[in-house]
């Protein structure tokens, strides 16, 4: 299977503060990626790397087989990513439906291009179709009207997944779209997140919740003081010592929870 996403010994400091010491992990196209580990291992750091939001001091990050190190969030976008965010900030004065019409068009805007577009009122037709089935789908047609900045912070984060898909991407980077979620929507949410990746769709997947990452990825990668200690199977993860020791500090004694893992 060919490797959708590849790091290979990359550093990053902020000033004084090293986050990520020589990461290095893979991700074949179509699979289902967890990536786990405790608060402040670098999660959220590895995300802004891959996309180009915080460039990297050393090492190499590879999309499709070609580096993009350098490459601005733009460029990298252009390649097929797209990511969520962990606190997804909305417009005030954009309903919902707007907003995931306006994630349609990469380089210069939605309205933009329809004012330079001779063939206007289709491509609105068919931008406003697209979007409407994406709310369906993440279950935010009943919102669809509101101002996006006025719904609940869960809704917040089914609506960063519909725009990251307005485009089709190859690769999807989710932030912990879990987290605020309504228990209610649990089990869509991951039903939907499957039929993405159905669509050919590479996902990696930060979450905290446990349960999640067993019913939704194929395989997790765990990282620890900004490096990966751990490759493993879902179903492997309450038995690696090495993860035990990353969460509780710690080598496996007894029963423990890890995160919603007992180990």
């Amino acid at each position: 299977m060919n490797t959708m996403l590849r790091l290979h010994d990359v550093h990053k400091s902020f000033g004084g503060n090293t986050v990520l010491t020589g990461l290095s992990f893979q991700v074949r196209a179509g699979e289902i990626v967890g990536l786990l580990g405790p608060n402040g291992c670098g999660k959220s750091t590895v995300l802004n790397t891959i996309t180009g939001y915080c460039p990297i001091d050393n090492g190499l990050i590879e999309i499709r087989g070609e580096p993009v190190n350098g490459m601005s969030s733009h460029e990298i976008a252009a390649k097929g990513v797209r990511r969520t965010f962990q606190l997804p900030s909305m417009p005030t004065r954009m309903s919902v439906e707007e907003v995931v019409m306006a994630a349609s068009i990469q380089k210069h805007g939605l309205f933009s291009t329809f004012c330079r577009s001779g063939s206007t009122r289709r491509l609105e037709r068919d931008t406003r179709s697209r979007a409407q089935h994406l709310l369906a789908e993440l279950l935010l047609t009943k919102v669809a009207h509101l101002p996006a900045a006025s719904i609940s912070g869960g809704q917040k984060k089914l609506l960063g997944i519909a725009c990251a898909m307005m485009e089709q991407p190859a690769l999807l980077l989710l932030d912990e779209p879990m987290a605020g979620v309504h228990p209610n929507l649990r089990a869509e949410l991951v039903s939907t997140l499957k039929r993405i990746n159905e669509q050919g769709i590479t996902l990696v997947i930060i979450e905290h919740d446990m349960h999640f990452i067993s019913e939704t990825c194929s395989r997790c990668v765990v990282l620890d003081k900004g490096k990966t200690v751990a490759d493993c199977l879902p179903c492997e993860l309450e038995s690696h010592e090495s993860v035990v020791e990353a969460y509780l500090g710690k080598k496996p004694s007894g029963q423990y929870q890890v995160a919603g893992v007992t180990a």
